[in-house]
């Protein structure tokens, strides 16, 4: 039966990690030919090549990115497995692992997790952020515990897994301090003869917005659009145009990014959900999450 080389798997996973055999080399304590010599031998051993290698530098091929994710849980294993013997400890410390969509804001994210976080100390989470789609495949393999995202599944997904509704909440529309006083007066009518920043394909708003305009017979200049929000903010905050965030973290934005609050909509809803298979959705850390959001 073929054995991993662990010794082998470490080198590669330092240099995908570090992004260079240079790099590689020096956290290693080696030489960059020791490493290309550890990494080459790995490779032959699996009869497969897991870098590309353009030029002189080295990328991850498709099967590179599963060997990394594999080597990442298995060392930060290790630590953990290194730490509990060093400390005597007994139990183990589980893991915990939550993707957040790349559409939901940070602040609401770390706003709807952070007590959850804190009340199970003795367990380590670990966030990724993603895209949807990608998520939800994660999660089917087992590879998440749970999801927050800006959407719902849709009915009959193949993924077998269940919603929640963590927050509710209506939109503010945000402009800078010297736009707000004009925008301000007749909203929402004035926000037609704004310009508007709006949130990219991957964020539902974006087309809640449009349908939203579209009821009011409007049709703003929608001057750029962001699939990053904090970009799409610091763009307001320079007064590039108007943006609608949730108005459950209205507040926090005006402080962060020195904007005025124009006006706010309860014509639109925006929701957040927590998504969970049967595996992990009677846990203890699901079932105080959807308990403090109740």
């Amino acid at each position: 039966m073929a054995q991993l080389n662990y010794h082998h798997l470490y080198y590669f996973f330092v240099t995908a990690r570090e992004g260079s055999v240079a790099k590689a080399a020096e956290v290693l304590h080696v030489t960059p030919q020791t490493v290309s010599g550890q990494i080459s031998t790995f490779e032959s051993y699996l009869g497969t090549a897991l870098f590309d290698r353009i030029g002189k530098r080295l990328f991850l091929n498709s099967l590179g990115k599963v060997a990394y994710e594999y080597a990442e849980e298995i060392f930060a294993s290790g630590h953990e497995l290194l730490d509990m013997l060093l400390e005597k400890r007994e139990q183990r410390m589980r893991t915990f692992t939550i993707g957040i969509t790349d559409a939901v804001p940070k602040v609401l994210a770390f706003d709807l997790i952070h007590s959850t976080s804190k009340k199970f100390d003795s367990t380590r989470f670990i966030y990724k952020e993603g895209e949807f789609d990608t998520l939800c495949a994660d999660l089917a393999i087992n590879k998440l515990d749970l999801i927050i995202a800006d959407r719902n599944l849709i009915p009959g997904s193949n993924i077998k897994a269940y919603g929640y509704v963590l927050r509710e909440s209506g939109l503010s529309f945000f402009a800078s301090h010297s736009q707000a006083e004009v925008l301000r007066k007749g909203f929402p009518q004035s926000l037609q003869h704004a310009g508007m920043l709006m949130s990219g394909e991957k964020s539902s708003m974006k087309y809640n917005l449009l349908a939203w305009f579209e009821r009011l017979k409007m049709s703003p200049r929608i001057v750029a659009e962001f699939d990053d929000t904090a970009l799409l903010k610091m763009f307001g905050q320079e007064g590039h145009g108007v943006f609608a965030a949730p108005s459950s973290i209205a507040e926090h934005i005006s402080q962060r990014y020195g904007v005025s609050c124009i006006g706010e909509t309860l014509d639109i809803t925006e929701r957040y959900y927590a998504i969970c298979t049967d595996r992990t959705g009677k846990s203890d850390i699901v079932q105080h999450l959807l308990n403090q959001t109740k």
